[in-house]
């Protein structure tokens, strides 16, 4: 009888494994907005991550989250690193590359609750007096992501709180003094 159970039990895991083992790796979550504001208001304000964390979605799920700042203020090299409760965990932005007005990408890299690495894009592109944002995340899940991806569906979970950020982005990038003028 246990001999019939623990065979059961191990099918049921080896076919659990499999199923994980043929889950794609790749992963993306992308959001877009037309927002009210000139490309060079919005990316200003990603491109400096101490403007960055003021819209952040992510960050306002720990009011108590550590900040640090490291590598220039604004574009290549520049550097977020957090550390805040279960909700965001702790990891560290970098960009990467930063074309103005076009195109800011970080590479991430999250410490906890799970470790992992991404990259997140935001492009800009003018369309009539809005400028169309998308703001995505992309890479490649290992093993133990495949694991979790079965469980926690990472669209559902982020693209929710990337069209909050997206809006708050909009707002604070509109009412910044250099948007209006160079709306004109």
């Amino acid at each position: 009888m246990i001999t019939k159970i623990l065979i059961g039990l191990a099918g049921v895991i080896a076919i659990f494994l499999i199923v994980v083992a043929l889950r794609p790796a790749d992963f993306r979550v992308e959001r877009s907005a037309a927002l009210s504001a000139p490309p060079a208001a919005l990316f200003e304000n990603v491109n400096n991550h101490r403007k960055f964390t003021a819209w952040n979605p992510f960050m306002k799920l720990d009011p108590k989250v550590k900040n640090a700042y490291s590598g220039p203020e604004a574009g290549v090299g520049a550097v977020c690193s957090w550390d805040g409760n279960k909700d965001i965990g702790a990891g560290s932005a970098t960009i990467i590359e930063s074309r103005t007005s076009e195109l800011v990408r970080m590479g991430m890299d999250w410490k906890r609750p799970m470790e992992g690495i991404a990259t997140v894009d935001f492009t800009y592109k003018p369309e009539g007096d809005k400028t169309i944002v998308t703001w995505a995340m992309y890479g490649k899940n290992n093993f133990m992501g495949k694991v979790v991806s079965i469980f926690m569906d990472c669209d559902k979970m982020c693209g929710p709180h990337f069209e909050k950020g997206l809006a708050d982005l909009g707002a604070i990038a509109a009412a910044t003094p250099a948007a209006h003028m160079t709306a004109k």
